[in-house]
């Protein structure tokens, strides 16, 4: 295994961890998760068993991806955040019980391509990161986000756009919007950027 992982760090033998991906202190992988290539974990983080994880993720400190999270390459997910996975949180079933793994049913936070999740924030399952979205700092998303939508607030809202660089996009008056750093440009139609 090509990868750094921290002394303190608890890696499940059945976890699949890519090539220069490092692990760092306190952080546990559990089993059957895939990380992919270049993934950095870390101190306290937690990514659930089963969770599936892109290249070039970062998953930064005391993180929490419950399974069946799936993060896709480039994602980002930023200090303390929390991917939960439980429609109806329970700790005891109707007759006082603790419930047991057949008395739920996880549901999963899909975090697409290269969107960030800022410090904080909170993605209540089910639900989708759409691809180069940005959710702000403490925000609680509760329904889905759209390809490069800007949120924030609890729940969560749309603010605006924002391009592959996380820098708001701007707007010219017949509903295109462009990045003023990579020179792309964008189509909105129906609450939705599409990329021309």
């Amino acid at each position: 295994m090509n990868c750094t992982v921290a002394e303190s760090a608890d890696v499940a033998d059945s976890a699949v961890v890519g090539p220069d991906s490092r692990i760092w202190h306190l952080a546990q992988i559990g089993e059957g998760a895939v990380l992919g290539r270049s993934c950095i974990v870390g101190r306290g983080a937690y990514v659930g068993p089963g969770v599936r994880v892109g290249d070039h993720v970062k998953i930064q400190n005391y993180a929490l991806v419950y399974a069946p999270a799936e993060l896709r390459s480039g994602a980002f997910v930023g200090p303390a955040v929390v991917l939960t996975n439980d429609l109806h949180p329970r700790s005891v079933d109707v007759n006082g019980q603790p419930k047991k793994g057949a008395d739920w049913t996880p549901v999963g936070v899909l975090v697409k391509e290269g969107a960030s999740l800022g410090a904080r924030s909170v993605c209540v399952a089910p639900v989708t990161v759409g691809r180069w979205a940005m959710v702000g700092a403490g925000a609680v998303v509760v329904d889905d986000v759209p390809d490069f939508a800007l949120v924030v607030g609890v729940p969560a809202r749309q603010i605006g756009w924002v391009g592959r660089t996380g820098a708001p996009l701007q707007k010219d008056q017949h509903s295109m919007w462009w990045c003023e750093q990579t020179g792309e440009r964008f189509v909105e139609e129906e609450g939705r950027l599409r990329e021309i």
